[in-house]
């Protein structure tokens, strides 16, 4: 008998799922963003199924979030109507993508087989939310003590790359730039 936060599990893994094929079929980039920033979240969602609370919240902030931003600006920036020009519709390329989709494809197969199998091969280990808990108390405290300096420059870092884009783009030649 499933408990119901197994339903939650199942559900949250089919929302990945289809927005995930979303981000793939999608024509327009920016509801390929919105699909990308979906699975982001159900994916965050499955982390809080699990009792990973911490995962999840970095999930949150850091790809749903900070990741799903410079993605968007990266769009913004550049010109997608001539970007669609540059793709391959060779026969290399084609045999290419159709062999990706037959490896995924098997790949796919063989975790449904494992998954349904009477032995699946591992056994899980109980988590312990002390232990955990103490973790993430470590890392926090190394973080923010140790590693101050380089996760404060990391961040400078970000924010000039991104000023950087914008500023690169609205120069002449750029994909923004005024006529």
């Amino acid at each position: 008998m499933l408990a119901a936060n197994d339903y939650l599990f199942y559900i949250l893994a089919l929302i990945t799922f289809f927005s995930g094929v979303g981000v793939i079929v999608a024509q327009n980039p920016i509801y390929s963003a919105f699909s990308l920033a979906l699975t982001m979240v159900a994916i965050a969602g499955i982390f809080v199924t699990l009792n990973a609370a911490f995962i999840a919240g970095v999930q949150l902030i850091v790809y749903a979030g900070a990741v799903m931003v410079l993605f968007v600006m990266v769009l913004m920036l550049f010109d997608l109507k001539h970007e669609m020009k540059t793709f391959s519709k060779g026969l290399v390329s084609n045999i290419f993508k159709l062999g990706s989709a037959g490896v995924l494809l098997g790949m796919l197969l063989i975790y449904i087989w494992y998954s349904f199998s009477a032995d699946p091969g591992f056994k899980p280990v109980p988590i312990d939310p002390a232990k955990t808990m103490d973790a993430t108390k470590e890392l926090s405290i190394a973080l923010f003590t140790k590693y101050l300096f380089a996760f404060e420059a990391i961040g400078a870092l970000l924010l000039i790359i991104a000023v950087g884009a914008v500023t690169l783009s609205r120069i002449q030649g750029g994909t923004h730039a005024d006529s």
